[in-house]
């Protein structure tokens, strides 16, 4: 659970300084990064919460 929390702070975190670099530079390609970051982050985050949610109902079961 840590390693899941940690991977997912770290894609936040990565998306972050490329929306940054983007209002730095001003280069697009730095905010297309930045966007699949989060859109992996999202995908991330949700995998994590399914694997709680199926922990869950084994656990009642």
């Amino acid at each position: 659970m840590v390693i899941a929390r940690v991977i997912i702070g770290l894609l936040a975190l990565a998306a972050v300084l490329c929306f940054a670099s983007y209002a730095v530079t001003g280069q697009a390609r730095w905010r297309q990064r930045g966007w699949r970051i989060v859109k992996w982050t999202l995908v991330s985050g949700l995998a994590f919460f399914a694997v709680l949610v199926a922990e869950r109902v084994a656990q009642m079961i």
